[in-house]
Order: C-alpha cells, then structure tokens, then sequence
C-alpha cells in the first residue's frame, strides 16, 4: 500500500511542477510579444541594462527567446514532448538564473525556483535521457 500511495503522490507533484514551469514559461514568452506585464518600478542595475540592450540591439534574440518559451510552456502544459520541452530550457533557465546572480539580485528567489522545477523535473523524466546520454554511439 505505501508503495502506490508514494508512486500516487511522485505523480502528483510531478503533475503540478510541469504545470507551474509550462505556466511561467508560456505566460512569460507571451510577455514577451505583447508586454501586457508591467516593467519593474525600481531600475535594474547598470550591467543588467547594458545586457538586456545588448540583447534587443541584436533585433532578434528577444523574440527568439520568447518564442522558445511559448513553444517549450505549451508542450509542458500539454504534456507532450516534456523531455524535450526541458532540454530546450535548460540553457534558458541557466542563464536566468545566471543574470539574477551576478547582475540583478531581486529576482534571484524565482530563479532558484525555476532551476529548482526543472531539475526535479529532469530527474522525474530521467528514464527518457539514458540514449542522449550515450558516451560513444555509430551511425545505422
């Protein structure tokens, strides 16, 4: 019996941390083409200004990124390609996490939350890495 109440409650949690992450990654790619969440009232710091404009001079990167997020958000929240949708985040969360430690510390709570959910969520879906993760491999 505790065994199917542990696997029943690993689902569950699994289930709401895949949620939470596709959630905040679909909401914020959204945010990120039609700017319906309000900037912060505070001012980033000098450095965190110079890479955010660093990244819109570019005149794509931006949109890229959002792009990726409402792509990788949608497949969480639809629970498909979850694997997948988690490798394609993983440097977008590193690099958040990244920019709220080094350049602009108020946000480094969520960060650490959001690296939080995809390493669990890593480990949930592990099983589905073992080939990506294959030392030496041959064609056909």
């Amino acid at each position: 019996m505790e065994t199917h109440t542990t696997k029943s409650s690993t689902r569950v949690i699994t289930l709401i941390g895949r949620i939470l992450l596709g959630l905040l990654f679909f909401v914020c790619g959204l945010n990120g083409f039609l700017n319906f969440i309000p900037p912060p009232s505070k001012p980033m710091p000098e450095e965190a200004m110079a890479f955010a404009g660093a990244m819109m001079k570019t005149g794509y990167f931006l949109q890229l990124v959002a792009g990726t997020q409402v792509i990788a958000g949608v497949l969480l929240l639809i629970n498909r390609f979850v694997p997948l949708a988690l490798v394609i985040l993983a440097p977008v969360i590193l690099n958040i996490l990244a920019f709220h430690l080094f350049l602009e510390h108020s946000g480094l709570p969520l960060a650490i939350i959001l690296t939080g959910l995809e390493l669990y969520l890593a480990w949930a879906y592990r099983k589905y890495y073992y080939t990506l993760l294959t030392g030496k491999c041959s064609v056909g």
